[in-house]
Formats: structure tokens, sequence, C-alpha cells
């Protein structure tokens, strides 16, 4: 138990540029101090004292506003980043290096029994307000982007936005910085460029110089812009 608190403090350090020091961690941080509570819950919860870990994490959920069940698997490194509004149910299966943020929930879609919640393998990101439901996996090194909600298995490294939830392929290789929540890409964009294409196509073919639309992406990738010839 020693060990994981160690590598939950060495993650808030390692992973967020605002924490200065591990005693700024231990004093300052709800999303380590919920993980720490968890840590003690989940050990007398073994121990089938569940009443009284119950009890400390309720209180722990007074106090930063993440609700983790004491029954659910954490590995290490685990890094909450703010916190406020995360929630992790009872069947719940969280590996190792996983980020968090704010907002978050891994959650059940019903009033089953047995395994209801998510298992989310090493090196996932989830991105505020994300809400992963069902006894579903989310595979190593994949992100969740903000606000998606996701229903159905994700395979390792990819990228998940939308709601539900749509997977960007990303053929099976790791993208980038696992901490970017900014630059992932937009299948609704993705699909009205390729119809955008294939008009212009039909449109050169028939010789007709009509309403025009584009959507194009700045040369810097930043904003995506929608402009249109009038007719």
């Amino acid at each position: 138990m020693f060990k994981n608190f160690k590598a939950d403090l060495n993650a808030v350090v390692e992973k967020d540029p605002a924490a200065r020091n591990k005693l700024e961690v231990l004093l300052t941080y709800s999303g380590f101090r919920a993980i720490a509570a968890y840590r003690i819950a989940h050990f007398l919860y073994g121990k089938k004292l569940k009443l009284l870990a119950r009890i400390i994490s309720q209180r722990a959920r007074r106090r930063t506003g993440i609700e983790i069940h004491p029954a659910a698997k954490i590995g290490r490194g685990i890094f909450i980043d703010h916190g406020t509004g995360v929630v992790i149910g009872e069947t719940a299966e969280i590996g190792d290096n996983v980020v968090i943020y704010q907002g978050v929930t891994l959650g059940g879609t019903g009033k089953d029994t047995g395994k209801r919640h998510p298992t989310i393998e090493d090196d996932v990101m989830i991105s505020s307000g994300s809400k992963v439901l069902g006894p579903i996996t989310i595979g190593r090194g994949s992100k969740i982007g903000a606000n998606s909600v996701v229903l159905k298995n994700v395979p390792p490294y990819s990228t998940v936005v939308g709601v539900p939830g749509r997977i960007v392929r990303q053929r099976g290789e790791k993208i980038g910085d696992i901490f970017d929540q900014v630059k992932l890409p937009d299948p609704v964009i993705e699909e009205f460029k390729r119809i955008a294409g294939r008009l212009e196509n039909v449109e050169k073919a028939v010789g007709i110089e009509a309403c025009k639309y584009s959507i194009s992406m700045q040369d810097d990738g930043s904003d995506t812009e929608f402009w249109g010839d009038g007719i």
C-alpha cells in the first residue's frame, strides 16, 4: 500500500507542471488526497471491514468532491487532476499511470449485478466531463476526448470523441502526448471535408460553377475554417 502512495505522489509531481513540490501535493491536492483515502478504504474493504471502508470513502467524497468506491481496483501512479465530480464505481478497474480529469464518471448502465463498470488499461487519459459506462474496456494508451460518452470497447492506442463516443483509428500506433486534450481528431469535421471534396469533383465534372463550400484547416492546424462563395 505504501509503495502505491509513493507512486501516486510521484505521478502528480511528474505530470502536473503546477506541482512545485511533494509537500504541496500532500497538503493541497484533492485528487491525491482522494486516492490516498481510497488506498486505506480499499485495504479495509479487503479485510471485510466494509462499513468502515465506506465511511472513509464517503468522508473523502465530502472533503474532495471525488467519489471512489472502496471495492474498485486501481493501479499505481494514478493522477486525478482537479478532480471535482469524479465518480469511480464499485467494479471499476484502473491500470497504472492513468490520468483522469474533473467530471469523469466510470459508471454502470443499470441495475445489473457483477461486473458492471469499465476496465481502464494502463496509460489511458480520460478528459474532462467524459462518461465511460458499462463493463467495457478502454485499451492501453487510449485518449478519451472531453465530454465524450463511451459505451463500447476501445482498442489500444485509440482516440475517442463525441456523444456517443466515436473511435478515430490510429492503426494501432501510439498517439502523441498523452496529456494533450486539445489536438484530438474530429471525425465529424473529417466527414464533412470528405463530402465537400466529392461535391467539388462532381461540380468540376459537369462544369458547374455554383456555390461551393469547403472545410479547411489553417496552415498551423489550430482552427477549423468554414467558408463559401456566393452563387
